[in-house]
């Protein structure tokens, strides 16, 4: 699986989200929603997720193992890095 589309959504407003990302594998399937997020140890990724009855959140597609996990979350974070240094577009 190669990921061969990567589209960062700057958040403006202050807090811990700090941009929306889709990605694209294979140029045949995509995945909306995954956010990038500030936390006490740094920028990680939070996969789309639904909110169930019970009030817990879900993902609803996820990575199955930490190795796919870290290279989808090293590339994400690369683009958004990227995404950073270019200027706004307002």
């Amino acid at each position: 699986m190669q990921i061969t589309d990567v589209r960062v959504r700057k958040v403006a407003k202050e807090g811990k989200l700090k941009a929306v990302v889709s990605i694209t594998m294979d140029d045949e399937f995509v995945v909306h929603d995954i956010k990038v997020i500030e936390g006490e140890k740094g920028l990680f990724i939070a996969m789309p997720s639904k909110k169930t009855a019970t009030g817990e959140y879900r993902d609803v597609a996820h990575p199955i193992n930490s190795g796919t996990r870290d290279r989808l979350q090293s590339i994400i974070l690369d683009s958004f890095e990227k995404a950073m240094q270019e200027p706004d577009s307002e």
